[in-house]
């Protein structure tokens, strides 16, 4: 897309660069003032008012025909984009058990991982659709002035589903507000009745007189292990001492940074910085000519250059084989090796591979056989996916459990997001310029 705005081989790196640092700049600005919202008013109005000003935006960013217009159309995605730590705070708030973490917090990274898979062949697939499918496309004017607007418009329809859905099923878990009637999730529920009534007759229920039967409604996500009468007691007592509680006040700064807080935020943004720098900037690297080393170009240990010489649809092909090893990965492996081994130690062992594989990648240019030449890369992007996986997870629940209450986790995610943004767009920024 970059190469399409007129700019030339050797800047499309460092633009690229510049592209993704201005939308974490611009996360990093909003990112606290969505966090706050998200405390005030309710996780659920803020993450819906997120999403659909993302889907906007996804939809001008396909229609940029310049560089500048497709910068600021990035900078205000990311403006708007304060999500991702919201999402964080509602896992952390409905799986409040230490040892069900691991695996509630692997899910985002799961989806994440599906959409590595899915995304980069949807987006080459249905880009430049006047050129790829002339049969169906070659004389809509729209798709010949708009070549990257089809598979944005496309993932619209994918936001309004996640826009409908949580509108209508979501539930809010910020404390002040989870007892607030909710018309949404009321329209819901009757949706859904209606459509059982519909497709499937009703059974009739049976229960031990003396028991009352069991609404599913009204079950909560996690129950207490302790006996029926206990339970439904203690349910009662939180409901009601819930109801009479006064009005949250605002967190203050001195709750949100302790010194757990902090080692863990500056752990967290230095872990966004050159994860996100090396994803980055691996896609330029391999779709860099190839070059023919000898003693004039090439002075090992540090001299050397050239990449992969690999077209985007191989590259793309990597990358989905790459997604479809994290998400077995993020689902499979991670949770129980997370419970046997500690989070905490997961992450020690994630932080020393890290530069080992920074360190290794480069040299894979020097390869002379292609096919092993993308051997070689995926097996080291295995170990980057195991790393990448283990590091980001831990360092949530590590992020999480340093919060001195739930009150203030929507703040202290989002400066969380705020401050590993400014990392991204150094690291984006910077090896984008360097590449060049």
């Amino acid at each position: 897309m970059i190469e399409s705005f007129g700019v030339e081989q050797k800047d499309v790196a460092k633009w690229a660069g510049i592209a993704s640092a201005v939308f974490s700049l611009a996360q990093c600005m909003t990112a606290i003032m969505w966090g706050r919202a998200s405390d005030t008013f309710g996780r659920k109005p803020t993450i819906l008012v997120g999403l659909t000003c993302t889907m906007i935006l996804n939809i001008i960013w396909g229609m940029s025909v310049t560089l500048p217009m497709a910068i600021i159309a990035r900078a205000l995605q990311g403006a708007f984009n304060g999500n991702v730590g919201i999402i964080r705070t509602m896992v952390a708030e409905m799986v409040p058990e230490k040892e069900l973490q691991p695996r509630a917090f692997s899910i985002m990274p799961l989806v994440w991982s599906l959409g590595s898979i899915f995304g980069p062949s949807f987006g080459g697939f249905f880009a430049r659709p006047a050129q790829n499918f002339p049969g169906l496309f070659g004389n809509n004017r729209f798709f010949l002035n708009f070549p990257f607007a089809l598979p944005n418009i496309i993932a619209s329809f994918l936001f309004m589903i996640g826009i409908t859905t949580g509108f209508f099923f979501l539930r809010e878990t910020l404390e002040s507000k989870r007892n607030k009637k909710d018309w949404g999730v009321e329209v819901g529920k009757k949706l859904v009745t209606s459509s059982k009534v519909l497709c499937c007759k009703p059974r009739p229920r049976h229960h031990t007189p003396g028991h009352p039967a069991y609404d599913e409604s009204s079950a909560s996500l996690l129950r207490p292990t302790s006996s029926g009468s206990d339970t439904a007691e203690s349910f009662g007592d939180n409901f009601e001492s819930s109801k009479s509680k006064a009005p949250v006040t605002r967190p203050s700064l001195r709750e949100v940074f302790t010194r757990q807080s902090i080692i863990n935020l500056i752990a967290y943004t230095f872990l966004a910085l050159h994860s996100v720098s090396y994803d980055q900037i691996l896609s330029v690297f391999m779709h860099h000519p190839r070059q023919i080393h000898n003693p004039s170009n090439t002075q090992l240990p540090f001299k050397f250059s050239g990449g992969f010489g690999l077209h985007s649809g191989r590259i793309g092909t990597i990358f989905t084989l790459y997604g479809v090893v994290g998400g077995f990965i993020q689902f499979v492996i991670f949770p129980p090796a997370a419970r046997k081994f500690g989070v905490l130690n997961c992450f020690k062992v994630c932080a020393v591979t890290f530069p080992i594989i920074c360190f290794v990648t480069p040299y894979t240019a020097l390869i002379e056989s292609s096919t092993w030449q993308q051997i070689i890369i995926f097996a080291i992007l295995i170990v980057k996916s195991f790393a990448v996986i283990f590091a980001f997870p831990c360092c949530v629940i590590l992020l999480t459990n340093s919060a001195v209450s739930l009150r203030i986790l929507g703040t202290l995610n989002g400066f969380a997001v705020s401050i590993s943004a400014v990392g991204r767009a150094i690291g984006q920024a910077m090896s984008g310029a360097a590449f060049t």
